[in-house]
Formats: structure tokens, sequence, C-alpha cells
């Protein structure tokens, strides 16, 4: 399917369509509902330094339109890891996006110069949404100065491309954008989740045990799509865009807004098999909406413009 194709920096995918990280582990829980080989590719479960455990339970909440979730970040640690990845190459033949987390910069180094030589890996997706411990828990990507200093560093770390994925609870996404993109960023994924709460009426007391969790589901898509379309604007490089989609119209609405290729995240946990079906229905949405190519959806709500990959 030549028309489905689409490419990011260091990677040609059969189509668009990805699990975003964090929803899809490594894809095991999955291969007993379709072949994980339709997908364009795989972005997996975030990887820490050392073993992470998350947060204490309850971390889940459904809320209104969406749900609330507070794991933190809880994987096996990057030596750990590296099996998974193992396993996961004997039953995914394409390339794969690392999801990389740390709470300094050194650990995201770290992690990133012990999966350099993993073969199924085609680029880390830096999850600069994660607590910085040397500046008093301040998200990394809440800071302009914090997002250059940690993509430069990824970038100098890695021999391969680093995208960086920014977090939405920032007051201007498009300058932070712009400033990763000048440290070195070969592509943005966006958005994160968006910090959120919920309250139980009866106990008075959030249901939360971390009391506040992220925002993710089709509550969030029309500020993913809003910040999608502002930093296409703004920066020359590919955006990868998620946050609420459901089917293939969603995916058609973030590639018009710029994104080059989209992560469905909260909907496989209510679907295992919803990533198949949006591939399976994306040429019929093509042909309904007169639209020959993924490639020529892409941007197509703004002016043209040229992409550097």
């Amino acid at each position: 399917m030549e028309r489905l194709k689409t490419k990011l920096p260091g990677m040609s995918l059969d189509n668009p369509i990805m699990p975003a990280s964090g929803t899809f582990g490594f894809g095991f829980d999955y291969v007993d509902y379709y072949d994980l080989n339709i997908l364009g590719s795989i972005i997996t479960k975030a990887v820490t330094g050392n073993q992470r455990f998350g947060n204490p339970t309850p971390r889940i909440a459904e809320v209104s339109s969406g749900m609330l979730n507070a794991i933190g970040l809880q994987n096996l640690g990057a030596q750990k890891s590296l099996n998974e990845f193992a396993k996961l190459n004997e039953i995914y033949h394409k390339k794969v996006i690392a999801n990389v987390a740390g709470s300094s910069i050194q650990e995201y180094v770290d992690v990133i110069k012990q999966l350099n030589h993993v073969e199924n890996i085609g680029a880390y997706e830096i999850n600069i949404s994660c607590p910085n411990v040397k500046e008093g828990g301040i998200a990394f990507g809440s800071r302009i100065d914090l997002a250059e200093e940690v993509t430069r560093a990824c970038k100098n770390a890695s021999t391969k491309p680093v995208y960086i994925k920014l977090s939405p609870n920032v007051t201007d996404i498009v300058a932070i954008a712009k400033a990763v993109e000048k440290a070195g960023a070969d592509a943005i994924s966006l958005i994160n989740t968006v910090v959120g709460m919920k309250i139980d009426v009866k106990t008075r007391k959030p249901v939360l045990s971390n009391l506040v969790g992220g925002l993710s589901g089709p509550a969030i898509k029309p500020i993913a799509i809003r910040m999608v379309y502002q930093v296409y604007q703004a920066v020359k490089i590919p955006i990868i865009g998620m946050g609420g989609i459901q089917d293939a119209k969603d995916v058609l609405e973030f590639l018009l807004a710029g994104a080059s290729a989209v992560c469905v995240g909260t909907a496989n946990l209510i679907d295992p098999k919803r990533c198949h079906t949006i591939i399976n229905d994306l040429e019929k949405t093509l042909d309904e909406y007169g639209f020959e190519t993924i490639a020529s959806c892409i941007g197509a709500a703004h002016e043209k413009r040229n992409h550097s990959m």
C-alpha cells in the first residue's frame, strides 16, 4: 500500500499508525489480536536507568471522555529492557522507537548509551515531561533552557535520530518546540498527557494516590490538534501527533494539522485491535476525503511548506 507510506528521520513507515508509549508495553499482550507487523512502528514503554515500580495504587481513573493515569514510569530499567527489545525483534520485523525517560540529564544519556547498540531501535523518543530532581521537580519540558539542555545531551549521546516528546503543560508550546529544534532534535512528538485530577465526592479525597495524573483520550484531542498546527508553522522538523485518536478520521485531522505520523494511545486500552482497525480504514478514509496519499495530507490545512528530514 504505497499510498499509506510516510517518513520520519531515519525511518520509513508502511503507514503512519503507531501505538503510543505506555499504552502498548512492548507489544507482547497484543500478539494474539493481530500481526503486529501491520503497524508503521511501535513506540515502546518508557525505559529509565534503573528499574522503577511506579506510583502506589490507585493510579488509573476513568473520567469523562478519557482517563487519568499516574503510573509513574514503571519499567524494568535499561539493562533488563535489552531482553524485551530482543524478544520483540523475534515477532516484529521493523524498526521500533524506544521511549527514554529520566530524572536527570545523566540518566537520559546513560539509557541512550546502553540502547545504542540495539539493532531494532530506529530512533529514540525522549520524554521531557519527567521531573528534574536537580531542579526541584520541575519538568524538563516546562522550561526552554532545560528542554534545550536535555535535547542537546541526548543528541550528543545518540547514534540514532532523536525525537523529543513535548509536554502540553506549558505556557508557550511553540517556544519549547523551537528550542528543541535549535538544540538538534530530529522530530517532535506531541502531545503528552495534560495534568488533571478527579475527586471522589463520597470520600472527599482525590481518587489517585498521586493526587494528580495525566489526562488522555478524546478529551485532549482539540488541544493536541491546536498544538500540532501551531508547531508545524514554527519548525521545519517532522511531527508525530497524538492525543485522543479513535479512528481514521482523527488520524486525517492530525495529518492535516501537520503531523507526518500519529500515535494511538488510550484507544488501545479500550479496544486492543484499534490500531489494526484504523490501518484497515485508512485507504477508505483517504478516498472519502479526496486524498491520494498520506503524504498529500500532511499540513494540508496550511500553506504548503517543505519538510527537512
